[in-house]
């Protein structure tokens, strides 16, 4: 773990510990690892998604998706004859593993090959991501805003209140 002076990256991509506080660890870049493999499955983009009724961002779309038991509805329709459910349904658990909040729940980038090369190993539940886009030009937004996404910010209720 080390602590930097001056954040630098793309935001749809940092990992919160070091987009909030500047903390980067090994775990950063798996958060990185699993927003792009969202995007690589569900051929959107995390910077710049919004579709109001799908989510404020990839993330929470995905989420959503989870939360529903419908997470094969993120999968790109390029990918829909070819590619076997239970796999995609596999990179997509391993994705929201990749991109939880608290950088100690995710996986190490060897425990998540062992997850996408193997059909059998069992894998953890996810727990929710704290991230999301908004438009709102830095401000935390509460859970009825309407806006649409552009930078991060955490959905986290004392971030909300301007902790």
């Amino acid at each position: 773990m080390a602590n930097t002076e001056r954040i630098v990256g793309t935001y749809g991509y940092m990992a919160p510990e070091y987009a909030l506080d500047g903390l980067l660890s090994i775990k950063s870049d798996v958060f990185s690892f699993g927003v792009v493999l969202l995007e690589m499955i569900s051929g959107k983009k995390n910077t710049g998604f919004f579709q109001s009724k799908q989510g404020s961002s990839l993330l929470g779309y995905a989420w959503r998706l989870w939360t529903e038991n419908k997470l094969l509805d993120l999968m790109d329709a390029s990918l829909s004859e070819s590619c076997d459910p239970n796999q995609f349904f596999r990179c997509a658990q391993v994705s929201l593993l990749c991109i939880q909040d608290e950088a100690g729940d995710r996986p190490t980038m060897s425990q998540v090959l062992i997850m996408l090369e193997s059909d059998t190993a069992s894998l953890p539940t996810p727990k929710q991501p704290t991230f999301f886009m908004t438009r709102d030009k830095g401000l935390p937004v509460s859970g009825s805003s309407s806006s649409k996404p552009e930078g991060i910010l955490p959905t986290d209720s004392s971030y909300q209140q301007g902790r």
